[in-house]
């Protein structure tokens, strides 16, 4: 009997990470922006609708990677850990 759910798929896991990375950057930027405009007064719909968004594309990315298996949802997460490193240092660069 074989088992094909322990075979791990490599460049899979590598677009996993490599879409974690991109969704992480979208995320982060799509979060100052809902900030920017929270703060700057210009109402509440925009950044409701940025937060439902971004969490959305969050859940359905993550959500997609575990269906495919453990090793994509972890090259997921760790591509969306290292996009939120590149926004903190891009921020504090700026800031």
């Amino acid at each position: 009997m074989t088992h094909n759910a322990f075979i791990i798929d490599p460049s899979l896991t590598i677009l996993m990470a490599v879409a974690g990375v991109v969704l992480g950057l979208v995320y982060f930027a799509s979060l100052k922006r809902s900030v920017t405009m929270f703060v700057g007064g210009k109402g509440w719909l925009g950044p409701v609708v940025l937060t439902l968004g971004r969490i959305g594309a969050a859940v359905a990315l993550l959500y997609l990677a575990a269906k495919l298996g453990a090793a994509s949802l972890l090259a997921a997460f760790i591509g969306f850990l290292m996009a939120r490193a590149l926004a903190l240092r891009a921020e504090r660069r700026t800031g």
